[in-house]
């Protein structure tokens, strides 16, 4: 049998929130394994990365996915009791429910509301002189899924939600104050939207067909039964909160493009290279960290023991910065892209396994729509300067983004 490496601290909780999206990696060189135990919040906790390691975790028959995220990230980030803590035939009926709402033409609807909104905008952007890319996208797509989900928003609370759904991203890593706002902003928006699900339901608020907030309202499991409206605002919040985190792909969508000007042009004109691009942006940066999952039973896997009830984490980052996976993966190059094709172990931005039953993310080619959209409004659609800033990516930092927001100025339309 194999040893597994163990980390030497007793418990790693700070040590994680140091050292951020290098916590696995650097442990990995360290013990040159791609799996090693540790101790994460007192739990005994295995850590792992790799194609073949994403193929073991994203099997059904040997993990579950039920208690596996801590609970400050459920309080957060995902709520209690939503679809990523669901297994087997309940969370196969909830996966289908957003996959009804995940339409290939709904998906391109989606994009054209943003795609609306951006260019609405640009106008104030002109007048204003200097603009913060992520607050403005933010606030862009919280109005357009709102919109496309069926949620009613006024003008007025579009800046309140969208500072409640990012809350609620930057909690789960968090320590006082900004997990704090997570705690609050989640408590905030399920009630807010727990109320609009109830007024669907009483028939006081109409919902466009296939819409969101109608299909989660009006789905009914297996058993025959309605979520409770607590649950409905929770898979409700699991559409609108994915979506509005695109904003920090947005951003280092646009860092890429300014620190490798020469894909300005190729983007231009080249759907194939816009999709390389799109798609080498998502393995770059980083975005979610690991995926958590507990063992079902107790197995051996490549010598190493797996005790039933483990608690184990697929590192995202480090499976996407993998360089068996990936030649040269610190170096930002679209090419790789060239000729590729989807690898659901290998390449796990947001999550891997298959897409129709398994819990990779089932907003991915939502956000790859807006990501192209985006990357198509900033080479065609506008003119801008980038002034001196601070734009380092801290992978201390979890989620992270450069400082600055990416500023823009002097933004002048083109199209």
């Amino acid at each position: 049998m194999a040893t597994t490496p163990v980390d030497r601290s007793p418990d790693s909780t700070l040590a994680f929130l140091r050292e951020g999206y290098r916590f696995g990696s650097s442990r990995y060189e360290r013990y040159g394994s791609d799996i090693f135990r540790t101790r994460l919040l007192l739990a005994p906790t295995i850590c792992l990365r790799g194609r073949p390691a994403a193929t073991l975790f994203y099997d059904p028959e040997r993990f579950s996915r039920a208690g596996a995220m801590p609970k400050r990230g459920q309080r957060t980030l995902t709520g209690v009791g939503g679809v990523q803590g669901l297994d087997d035939g309940a969370h196969r009926d909830r996966k289908a429910m957003f996959l009804s709402i995940m339409t290939p033409s709904a998906i391109r609807q989606l994009g054209q509301l943003f795609d609306d909104e951006w260019r609405s905008r640009i106008p104030d952007w002109e007048r204003s002189g200097s603009v913060v890319l992520y607050d403005e996208v933010g606030r862009l797509l919280t109005r357009a899924v709102c919109a496309w989900a069926g949620v009613p928003l006024d003008l007025g609370e579009v800046a309140r939600r969208t500072d409640q759904l990012h809350a609620m991203i930057e909690g789960p890593a968090a320590l006082g104050p900004r997990h704090w706002r997570g705690l609050l902003a989640r408590r905030r928006a399920e009630r807010w939207l727990a109320d609009l699900v109830d007024r669907v339901r009483a028939g006081t608020l109409p919902a466009p067909e296939g819409s969101a907030l109608r299909v989660i309202a009006e789905h009914r499991d297996g058993r025959d039964r309605s979520l409770p409206r607590r649950i409905a605002a929770v898979e409700l919040l699991n559409v609108l909160r994915p979506t509005v985190a695109v904003d920090r792909y947005v951003v280092f969508a646009a860092l890429a493009l300014h620190d490798h000007p020469a894909w300005r042009e190729r983007v231009r004109d080249d759907a194939d290279a816009t999709e390389w691009f799109v798609q080498e942006v998502r393995r770059y940066y980083p975005f979610f960290p690991f995926a958590a999952a507990r063992v079902r039973r107790s197995f051996e896997w490549q010598g190493h023991h797996f005790p039933a009830g483990r608690r184990v984490l697929l590192d995202l980052y480090g499976t996407n910065h993998h360089p068996d996976l990936w030649p040269e993966p610190e170096r930002f190059r679209p090419q790789r892209f060239a000729g590729w094709r989807d690898d659901p172990y290998g390449f796990v931005p947001q999550g891997g396994g298959e897409p129709l039953a398994g819990h990779r993310c089932a907003g991915e080619w939502l956000t790859i729509e807006l990501m192209k959209r985006a990357v198509g409004l900033l080479t065609t659609a506008m003119r801008y300067e980038v002034p001196p800033q601070d734009l380092a990516v801290s992978l201390s930092r979890m989620p992270t983004l450069p400082p600055s927001g990416f500023l823009l100025d002097g933004v002048r339309r083109t199209a």
